[in-house]
């Protein structure tokens, strides 16, 4: 929980011990107090901030090992550059609370705000949606919605590999096997939260040890090429730096690359190119055109160019999606390969 300032005075720390830093388009003011183990930080938050539909995409839906929100708080396993962690974000009246634990305390307590998604800049966004009265109202009904930046590929290129080109419930399902499988106990109170695996584990292990996890070969191949140099990947200044270098990878497409930025670096611009629904939903939104290509909806998504990402997830959030006329993707298994 945050320090008051007579708690910072009972501790023997000095009640000025407290500053502001500007961050993004925003300033947050936070306080950085080590008491034993843990380190807590205060987080200012925007007017309307929404903090569970900011937070919940860093998420694997139904269950995640690495990570949870439970209504009242949000918890996720870190492996930083300074070792293992884990933090916790509260939301309260006043803003939000982030505590940390473990190895990483420090840099992942330096990086909640954008965990948070506040350090999302939606600067020069309310003219773009303008374009479209559809996107404006999006924009409007949810401007408390920012996008989260979690500063580590890895975790989130494991979980975008196992989605290429299969169901979601296939995918969710192999990730939370690896994650047991590879994982280790987070450090901090939360008993049964699972650090992300380790890259070297996972490119270290044969891919056939990944079959009863339901992932082939393709996909597992693809996965340990990206173990094999996440520490580069993780080491990237930027999401035209990591998208460059990802999509240089065999296995990794403009759809992948997309699919991390977008959460790693909260890339307000990042589109799924190669996705089977999202070029059908922009149609259907923006032109009333029930099917549309990836060229289409790039046309469509170019008066928003800086922010075309976020205007794919405002859509995701106002449920709005094209007509369906055929049936669903089938549930496949490799268990038995």
């Amino acid at each position: 929980m945050a320090l008051t300032g007579s708690a910072v005075r009972a501790i023997g720390l000095p009640a000025g011990s407290r500053g502001s830093e500007p961050l993004g388009n925003a300033a947050i003011g936070w306080q950085s107090v080590r008491v034993t183990s843990e380190v807590t930080r205060r987080l200012m938050t925007p007017e309307r901030y929404h903090f569970g539909a900011s937070v919940r995409p860093i998420l694997v839906p139904k269950h995640d090992p690495c990570g949870r929100f439970d209504g009242t708080g949000f918890w996720l396993a870190v492996r930083t550059p300074d070792g293992p962690a884990t933090l916790r974000l509260t939301r309260d009246d006043a803003g939000v609370t982030a505590t940390t634990w473990g190895a990483g305390r420090d840099w992942l307590a330096e990086h909640a705000d954008a965990v948070a998604g506040l350090r999302d800049d939606l600067d020069g966004f309310a003219a773009l949606a303008a374009a479209h009265p559809l996107v404006a109202r999006l924009a409007r009904t949810f401007q408390g919605v920012r996008l989260p930046a979690t500063h580590r590929l890895f975790p989130r290129l494991l979980r975008a590999v196992l989605e290429q080109k299969v169901t979601g419930q296939e995918a969710h399902r192999a990730y939370r096997m690896i994650c047991r499988k590879f994982g280790e106990p987070a450090p901090g109170p939360a008993a049964d939260l699972m650090l992300p695996p380790d890259p070297a584990a996972i490119a270290a292990t044969p891919y056939w040890v990944f079959h009863p996890f339901g992932v082939e070969q393709r996909r597992t191949q693809a996965l340990q090429r990206v173990a094999l140099i996440a520490d580069r990947l993780e080491k990237c200044a930027d999401a035209q730096d990591a998208t460059k270098r990802m999509v240089a990878v065999p296995g990794i497409g403009p759809w992948t690359a997309a699919e991390v930025v977008r959460v790693a670096f909260g890339d307000p611009d990042a589109v799924s190119v190669g996705d089977l629904h999202i070029p059908n939903t922009v149609a259907w939104a923006l032109a009333g055109e029930a099917r549309g290509t990836d060229e289409r909806m790039l046309e469509l998504l170019e008066p928003f160019r800086g922010h075309r990402g976020r205007v794919c997830d405002l859509l995701a959030h106002g449920g709005i999606g094209a007509p369906r006329f055929g049936p669903r993707m089938p549930i496949r298994s490799f268990a038995r390969f």
